[in-house]
């Protein structure tokens, strides 16, 4: 099943000054995190960050936080290595809003259901460490029957065989593994789109 850019969410998972100098091939993992969030920017594809315990580990790195700027994406702090214990798919699927006026005036089968961010259901979803937070937010958002894809170029861990399981178990739970440039292009769909040429500047 290919993404559907209007079914899309983006989530970016601790790109931490602190973390990352530790991570395996970390300028190619960095620089396809920060294309997704300028792809999605472009886009309008809702972003969010987090960061694990930022006062240990820093905030986003500066080429990545300038994307985020950039995209209006929220940034959830956190402890739990999990982003969904500290409330990610409430961000991603929150509440609806309450019916306005008077409840009683249209009979129910007439009354519209609500719209917004909760009708986006897949996530999209790159970061590190990706044998631990990466991991375990992903198999939680399964378990909040989001479907998630993990952007296998923009993941990483302090080794590559930590890294290796993680993509491992993700596939094997149902994740789908996907690359930057097949979200890029699958969000797209066609050499036409509008958007097209700025998103191939992007990826070139």
């Amino acid at each position: 099943m290919l993404l559907e850019v209007g079914q899309s969410q983006l989530v970016l998972v601790d790109y931490q000054a602190r973390l990352m100098p530790a991570i395996f091939d970390a300028p190619a993992v960095l620089a396809n995190a920060v294309r997704l969030a300028r792809i999605a920017a472009l886009l309008q594809v809702p972003t969010f960050a987090t960061e694990q315990n930022p006062s240990k580990l820093g905030a986003s790195v500066p080429e990545l936080g300038e994307a985020l700027a950039a995209c209006g994406a929220r940034v959830l702090h956190k402890m739990q290595f999990s982003a969904v214990e500290e409330g990610l798919s409430e961000w991603l699927r929150p509440a609806p809003k309450p019916v306005q006026g008077n409840a009683r005036s249209l009979p129910k089968h007439l009354q519209k259901a609500a719209s917004g961010a909760s009708e986006r259901a897949t996530v999209v979803l790159a970061g590190c460490e990706a044998h631990v937070c990466l991991l375990q937010t992903a198999l939680d958002l399964l378990e909040d029957e989001f479907d998630v894809c993990v952007v296998t170029d923009a993941c990483g861990s302090r080794t590559e065989r930590n890294r290796d399981a993680a993509f491992d178990r993700l596939a094997g739970a149902g994740v789908e593994l996907v690359t930057t440039e097949m979200v890029a292009f699958e969000w797209l769909r066609s050499a036409e789109h509008p958007l097209f040429k700025q998103v191939q500047g992007l990826i070139k």
